[in-house]
């Protein structure tokens, strides 16, 4: 479910001295493969959502992708004013009204859409928090159509939302003030029944202590399944969230990674294909997961793998020359000008490719530190280089489009504009032919802000080989044998010693293992050394980064989870739902009385690799029983702060009750030598309980 722009993302159009404008055309949906959602009488359906009084309305567009149908909301209908009807205008249009506007329809609206739709989906997947008022929705729905509180409503809504976030990057986690929160949500938080204050803190990381409301902190209290896109991008997720789960170590903070893949038939050339066909057989369109079928690629000849990958680069060759003498033309430039872009490239020549989003932290400029040393790679005559950029700079990223136009102006040196070519418009097509002929694939990210990045997975797909830092999915696909990578993980505090030091190394790359294995050749012309990088590449990262293993993934650790949870707390009336909610009431209530003392830990002193420590812990519960908690033992080597850092967690075992205590024992195993610390805590237990950590109870000794 998404919304249906009428003016889409912006068409990007470059000044001859390479500033960025944007163009909004209108999009002619009558003319595109959408169609209207109607209802049994043949009338357009329609939702409505309050808008601070206002009644908007939003018609429902089908695009039938294979099998599943993707639904998109429009405002653009006639009943609305003209300022609800500019809610589905354009995608980075208005301020901070118009996008809590965006964000409400494309969230409450959504869940009404499908409801409208006679659909009845067990599990909702929050794809990053811009939907994440549809958490709200769904517990309104379930308190009207089900008569149960926000409490027993809200067991079952977080049991069944899976919340995936995508950027650790700020602008891609909204936030919104409370002044507007209040206009436009006030009546939400009336009709689920929270004060406004217990209402604004479910988006605040400390009630009433930051005052802004964010989507990723609702959504990340509203799914009992959370995830980020790639294992660095989890981790740093966990860093950036752990206010949420005070006193939990930070390898615990229950935001997992499902690292993001690509739809390979969608993005590998037809030649490509066809080779592949050949050679790995029809399972490589009906398992792209299977490794054992990506091992057959070791049996395509040398020979015809270059010579498919060269006739790729040729038609990306051809592309560029076509789509840049359009460009100049509309331009303005000069006929010479025009006629010159009939000889931009070369087909025999190492093709370097940089597109994406132009965002300031993917860097860019980075090549463009050491402007003689690229002018020299550029125009050497033995060894050359040529690169193609393309992408787009946010309309409000200023220093983004300062990128661009300086990319434009560097490539404008006579001296090497045979050799470096910037693609306006950026678009699916370009992206597709670029990832299909470039042999390089350049990602030059500030580690760890690149959460996963899908492009490189396509370029390698048809043979590029990959050159970036180790960031998102590259800091899991790397190895030395499949591409390079720029530095080793380091993260600095200085900017400006991070952008140099890793443009020596990058340049360093090039010159001495890159063009030098490019154009190594034997007797028959072919680089045996890069056609060995290309299968390697190919082979090991083929089979992993795909959607059909991250589908797989997202199936059986969260959708089929999420699906039995919400069932089971929905049946015979959320039976399930009120008891869970009434146990944690009870629990909550009694938690301040809760405590908890390690009695002995034996034997003490030294200990041998292989033997154990043998724990008792003592836990006063108050009117709580040993069935409603669960006594761990969170052990671990010490930092130099003499702290547990990455711990390990072992359930103690009930031994039965001594006094007003109950008896816990555990065993810790000395796996390897060095030195070791512990600690005892207690979390509540139930098991209908989806994630024991959301919302957190947690007491230490």
């Amino acid at each position: 479910v998404g919304l249906l722009y009428q003016k889409g993302y912006f068409r990007q159009v470059l000044s001859l001295d390479g500033w960025q404008q944007e163009l909004y055309p209108d999009n002619d949906w009558y003319n595109m493969p959408v169609t209207i959602e109607r209802d049994g009488a043949g009338k357009s359906l329609r939702i409505e959502v309050d808008m601070a009084g206002e009644k908007v309305r939003a018609r429902i567009w089908r695009v039938q992708i294979g099998r599943i149908p993707l639904y998109l909301l429009d405002t653009n209908v006639e009943e609305n004013s003209p300022r609800g009807r500019e809610i589905t205008g354009t995608l980075y249009g208005g301020d901070r009204e118009m996008r809590i506007r965006q964000e409400i329809m494309l969230g409450i609206g959504g869940v009404r859409a499908l409801r409208a739709l006679n659909l009845a989906p067990t599990v909702f997947h929050m794809n990053e928090g811009h939907s994440a008022f549809l958490a709200l929705e769904r517990i309104r729905a379930h308190m009207e159509e089900h008569g149960v509180s926000f409490a027993e409503a809200r067991e079952q809504v977080v049991a069944s939302n899976v919340f995936t976030t995508h950027t650790p990057v700020p602008a891609g986690n909204e936030q919104f003030a409370t002044e507007l929160m209040r206009k436009y949500l006030s009546k939400m938080a009336e009709k689920i029944g929270l004060p406004w204050q217990e209402f604004l803190g479910m988006g605040q990381l400390a009630t009433g202590k930051t005052p802004d409301f964010g989507l990723t902190v609702l959504a990340l209290r509203s799914a009992a399944h959370t995830n980020g896109v790639s294992r660095l991008h989890a981790e740093t997720s966990r860093k950036m969230w752990k206010d949420l789960w005070p006193g939990l170590p930070e390898s615990e903070v229950p935001i997992h990674s499902i690292t993001n893949g690509i739809h390979t038939r969608s993005w590998l050339s037809h030649e490509m294909g066809d080779l592949f066909t050949r050679y790995l057989g029809p399972r490589f369109v009906e398992k792209p997961a299977d490794h054992s079928v990506w091992e057959r690629v070791e049996t395509i000849p040398p020979v015809e793998l270059w010579r498919t990958h060269e006739g790729r680069r040729e038609r990306l060759v051809f592309f560029v020359r076509d789509r840049l003498k359009t460009q100049l033309t509309r331009q303005g430039a000069g006929a010479s000008v025009v006629q010159a872009a009939e000889e931009v490239l070369n087909p025999e020549v190492l093709t370097i490719g940089f597109s994406r989003r132009f965002a300031t932290y993917k860097r860019a400029g980075l090549l463009f530190r050491q402007p003689e040393r690229l002018v020299r790679l550029l125009d050497s005559q033995e060894r050359p280089v040529q690169i193609v950029f393309a992408g787009k700079a946010h309309p409000q990223d200023t220093p983004a489009k300062e990128i661009i136009k300086s990319v434009i102006q560097f490539a404008s040196d006579p001296r090497i504009r045979h050799r470096l070519v910037f693609l306006e418009d950026y678009d699916i097509n370009v992206g597709r032919y670029l990832v299909q002929g470039v042999d390089v694939w350049l990602n030059t990210p500030r580690r760890p802000q690149e959460a996963s990045g899908t492009s490189g997975m396509k370029a390698a797909a048809n043979g590029g080989l990959n050159v970036s830092i180790l960031d998102g999915w590259w800091s899991e696909g790397y190895a030395p044998d499949t591409g390079w990578a720029i530095g080793s993980g380091e993260v600095y505090k200085n900017a400006e010693e991070q952008d140099q030091f890793e443009c020596e190394v990058l340049y360093n790359l090039l010159e001495n293992e890159i063009i030098p294995l490019f154009y190594e050749r034997d007797k028959g012309g072919l680089p045996r050394g890069w056609i060995d990088m290309m299968k390697t590449s190919m082979r090991k990262l083929g089979a992993t980064f795909n959607t059909a293993r991250m589908v797989e993934e997202y199936a059986e650790r969260f959708y089929l989870p999420a699906h039995r949870a919400g069932v089971r707390l929905a049946k015979e009336g959320f039976a399930s739902a009120k008891e869970l909610s009434a146990w944690r009431s009870r629990v909550t209530a009694e938690w301040s009385r809760l405590s908890i003392r390690v009695d002995g830990a034996k034997p003490a002193g030294d200990l041998l690799v292989g033997s154990h420590v043998a724990v008792t812990v003592r836990a006063s519960l108050g009117a709580l029983s040993a069935g409603d908690i669960a006594v761990e033992v969170y052990y671990g080597m010490l930092d130099t702060a003499g702290e547990v850092r990455n711990g390990e967690i072992i359930r103690a075992s009930h031994e039965g009750r001594e006094g007003n205590e109950e008896i816990f024992r555990a065993e810790i195993p000395c796996q390897v030598s060095g030195r070791f610390g512990f600690a005892a805590r207690i979390l509540p237990r139930n098991p209908d309980i989806v994630n024991p950590l959301t919302p957190l109870l947690l007491t230490w000794e």
